[in-house]
């Protein structure tokens, strides 16, 4: 069998790889992923990234932690651009670990121009998206032949929320999936039933997906604030707002995450 050749060169300057983590089961990661994690000196991960994939990391590599939350941020994300770069400069190569895709609200974008800018050379590993990996864990399908022929992602925590148009990202024949939207589940329930959304449109938070403490929370829109206040969601969730939403959850992990919150 030929020899799977190694992802690090030999030349005197690093290199940022912008690594997809998956959203949370260690048994999702690329198979390039778990390579670049096993071989990387230097490894800059989320907070969110489970222990489990940091395990891999060799017992040489240095670990930094740049973890963010709504109200904490160990790092500002120049500051993160800087690290990627000064690290990468001084010779080391260097994996950014990020949950579930670098290129689906992973400002891996801003890191890649960051290093492009300073002359790091820079690559993207993909990985399975937070919704997808999600979807898939839920046994939610984006898409149904019968039910939704349109997926649009959203972020759930922006400025002027209450200005942005949302007009026409749900309803009928679409799925629409909010990230990072918790804290302003009550706002967004408001905002998409006044651009027209029915109160009834089925809702399914996904919280800790693909992980062995996943739930799965069922709620008519108008009721979406009061459930995450009222099971107390933490993140990592997701909101999945269409007629998939009120999908069966038929997988065993889902029935048992559902039976526990009755």
């Amino acid at each position: 069998m030929e020899q799977v050749p190694t992802p690090f060169g030999h030349t005197p300057f690093g290199k940022v790889w912008l690594v997809g983590a998956g959203p949370g089961d260690p048994d999702l990661l690329t198979l390039r992923a778990a390579r670049l994690i096993m071989q990387a000196k230097v490894i800059v991960h989320d907070g969110l990234v489970d222990p489990a994939i940091l395990a891999l990391a060799s017992p040489k590599a240095r670990l930094i932690s740049v973890a963010k939350s709504r109200s904490r941020h160990t790092l500002q994300q120049d500051e993160i651009n800087a690290l990627l770069v000064s690290e990468a400069q001084a010779g080391r190569d260097v994996v950014r670990l990020k949950g579930g895709d670098p290129f689906i609200f992973g400002r891996g974008g801003e890191e890649a121009e960051a290093c492009r800018a300073a002359g790091v050379a820079v690559e993207v590993v993909p990985g399975i998206s937070a919704a997808i990996g999600a979807a898939a864990a839920a046994q939610m399908p984006l898409t149904h032949r019968r039910s939704a022929s349109i997926v649009s992602f959203v972020a759930g925590q922006c400025k002027g929320l209450t200005e942005q148009d949302w007009t026409g990202l749900a309803g009928k024949g679409r799925t629409l999936v909010i990230y990072m939207g918790l804290a302003t589940a009550d706002a967004i329930a408001e905002k998409l039933m006044a651009d027209g959304l029915a109160p009834d449109v089925p809702v399914a938070v996904v919280e800790n997906a693909t992980r062995p403490e996943m739930r799965i929370l069922r709620s008519p829109l108008a009721g979406l604030g009061q459930l995450v206040s009222r099971h107390k969601v933490k993140s990592p969730a997701l909101i999945v707002i269409g007629e998939v939403a009120a999908q069966p959850a038929d997988a065993p992990l889902a029935a048992l995450a559902l039976e526990a919150i009755q």
